[in-house]
């Protein structure tokens, strides 16, 4: 069993910081996976999780949506 599974099966935070996924976001029971799981989320949401703007997301997911768009479409 994964970390995030035990996690979200017992409904603790994530106390592995050594996993991939882990973050320091007490919101998010510390676990990206996790904080994905609970639904849309802001821009706004998305950066007080991460420590930057919404504007920086914004940027992310623009390039990330472009990444795609290119891999898809060449």
């Amino acid at each position: 069993m994964k970390c995030f599974e035990r996690c979200e099966k017992d409904s603790t935070p994530c106390a592995d910081k050594g996993c991939r996924y882990w973050l320091n976001h007490n919101g998010s029971m510390c676990c990206t996976i996790l904080a994905a799981k609970s639904g849309s989320m802001t821009l706004q949401e998305i950066g007080d999780i991460f420590g930057v703007t919404r504007m920086r997301i914004c940027q992310i997911e623009k390039k990330i949506i472009r990444k795609m768009t290119d891999h898809i479409h060449p």
